[in-house]
């Protein structure tokens, strides 16, 4: 059963079973965004049984769009209660973030998806001034909107994950920037239905972008986001959490030849002071490997 309000003290817990509910965000069989987020929670919630006790935990059965994900959460009785998002002002005040970025910053390291057409166009880019040329392709309210508005990119967002991949090779927009995992594991599933469709190779852009859990504001999800932060620092101290990000995150990481492309940096001016920049040993550098 659901953890009630009555006792938030953890040992109050004991014998108590947490059952924990993430979205089901596509109906789409080639869908794997979050696998990785999904992975981590697990062990979060493993290394936290001696103290928190046992727990289940499960994916919704209801496709979510992503504003329904954070509608359902937002409700007393919604159908989830996590989910893994990169953070805004916003988002910290409707929900309890768990400010350990679950990616280790990764997600702020951006790939383009382009059409093979326009190699040269991108190839010709070398400031920030030559990238504002082109259009980009978001979702519909993505964090990323805001952020890459604020830097003078044209920004088109569209309404499902799916169809951004057709708008794409349609030509609405230039680029569909991604992070590193994500442009190698959808170019991967989807060039044979975009065959026209490349990853662009000379090209990084980077702005900080942290990817929390977050949980319903109440007693109840006080205490899960609280589980889940210390299983997460327990993944941090032995060693487990990197053990992961490697298995999902390192050969895509190596397939980019990161070291050849030119780096383009813009500001996320949406961060809360909060935000743990300073802590050295939750952050990747995948140019630097460390």
């Amino acid at each position: 059963m659901l953890l009630t309000a009555m006792c938030l003290a953890a040992a109050c817990y004991a014998g108590a079973t947490t059952r924990v509910v993430y979205p089901l965000t596509s109906l789409d069989d080639v869908d794997s965004r979050y696998e990785y987020d999904w992975a981590v929670l697990r062990v979060a919630l493993q290394k936290t049984e001696p103290r928190y006790g046992p727990f289940e935990l499960h994916q919704s059965t209801h496709p979510m769009s992503s504003q329904r994900v954070a509608q359902e959460l937002l409700m007393p009785g919604g159908r989830i209660n996590v989910f893994a998002r990169a953070t805004s002002v916003e988002l910290e005040r409707q929900f309890v973030p768990v400010r350990v970025p679950i990616d280790r910053g990764l997600l702020g390291y951006r790939l383009f998806l382009v059409r093979d057409a326009d190699l040269p166009r991108f190839a010709a880019v070398r400031k920030l001034d030559d990238l504002r040329k082109l259009r980009v392709g978001q979702g519909k309210d993505w964090i990323d909107v805001p952020i890459l508005n604020n830097a003078g990119i044209e920004v088109i967002e569209g309404t499902s994950y799916p169809g951004l991949f057709a708008m794409l090779e349609a030509g609405r927009f230039d680029f569909f920037s991604r992070g590193i995992d994500e442009a190698q594991r959808e170019f991967r599933e989807r060039r044979k239905a975009y065959p026209h469709m490349v990853i662009e190779p000379t090209l990084l852009l980077h702005y900080p972008l942290p990817l929390y859990f977050f949980t319903r504001r109440d007693p109840e999800g006080k205490l899960l986001a609280r589980r889940i932060a210390d299983g997460m620092e327990i993944m941090i101290r032995d060693g487990s959490l990197n053990a992961l990000f490697q298995q999902y995150k390192g050969e895509s990481i190596k397939a980019g030849a990161l070291q050849n492309r030119r780096v383009l940096r813009i500001e996320n001016p949406h961060l809360t002071p909060e935000t743990p920049l300073s802590r050295s040993e939750l952050w990747f550098n995948p140019l630097t490997g460390k």
